[in-house]
């Protein structure tokens, strides 16, 4: 079954086309990274599919369902977000964040019960940041704060995740780190992760299916081996890429081939 699908969908501000005619799919428990240059329309990508960015045209379905049949509640329930930015804004603590998942869940004025803190603990303990549960956000480092935020998003008992960018400035390790809780929560949970990356090497190894889109355009898609070739990053990207297999992983690796001169 697939979990997403969207059909020949155009989104416009402004007058600007930001995606257009963009057809494509995710089957459940894929780990599907969209990746293209800056201002291909990843972002807005990601808020059609959580409710966030009305469609000028086109259909959208969540798990066989046409997303504008979803309630606001049950959409929140069904898909989550991970954003690239997060507001520090008010100096909630870790354990306060990680419960705020589960408000899709509750009734107007409902409180949240014992079940409600036990699915919070599992979700820090899945994250491995439960020592953190009485830190505030504004303490953490950028590494720990995205674990928080994924733990928020597990707390809401999502069958599809939708991140941003989740290892961008993060140093190496940390990167490692939330790209094998991606890998977990597919394998353990069963959740649908859809991601957005810059990072051409980090899609190649952990992603299951690519989609490389430019100009609110898939210009293709499909497993990393047949989406990570030199052409299609240099239509892409504009610039020559060197490609070859990682000796490890058996996976593809890019890396940039500087400009003549240079």
């Amino acid at each position: 079954m697939s979990a997403v699908v969207l059909d020949k969908v155009t989104v416009q501000a402004g007058g600007e086309k930001i995606l257009s005619n963009l057809s494509c799919a995710a089957r459940e428990n894929d780990f599907l990274v969209i990746i293209g240059p800056n201002g291909a329309g990843k972002t807005t990508l990601l808020k059609v599919l959580c409710g966030l960015q009305q469609v000028s045209s086109g259909t959208v379905e969540i798990l066989g369902r046409p997303l504008n049949e979803y309630s606001r509640r049950n959409l929140a329930a069904t898909v989550a977000l991970v954003p690239q930015d997060m507001s520090l804004e008010f100096a909630f603590s870790v354990g306060e964040t990680v419960l705020m998942g589960r408000a899709p869940h509750l009734g107007l004025l409902e409180q949240e019960g014992e079940e409600d803190y036990r699915l919070a603990r599992e979700a820090m303990r899945f994250t491995q940041i439960e020592h953190l549960a009485g830190r505030r956000l504004d303490q953490l480092s950028g590494g720990e704060r995205q674990r928080v935020m994924i733990a928020r998003a597990i707390c809401q008992q999502p069958r599809i995740m939708l991140l941003d960018e989740p290892t961008a400035a993060l140093d190496p390790a940390h990167q490692l780190i939330v790209m094998q809780l991606m890998q977990r929560l597919r394998k353990e949970e069963h959740i649908t992760v859809i991601m957005v990356s810059h990072d051409l090497n980090l899609a190649a190894m952990f992603g299951s299916r690519i989609l490389l889109i430019k100009e609110g355009r898939e210009l293709v898609s499909g497993s990393p081996a047949g989406i990570m070739t030199p052409e299609n990053l240099q239509q892409a990207y504009g610039c020559d890429m060197h490609v070859d297999i990682h000796p490890r992983t058996g996976t593809p690796r890019v890396s940039l081939v500087p400009m003549p001169g240079s």
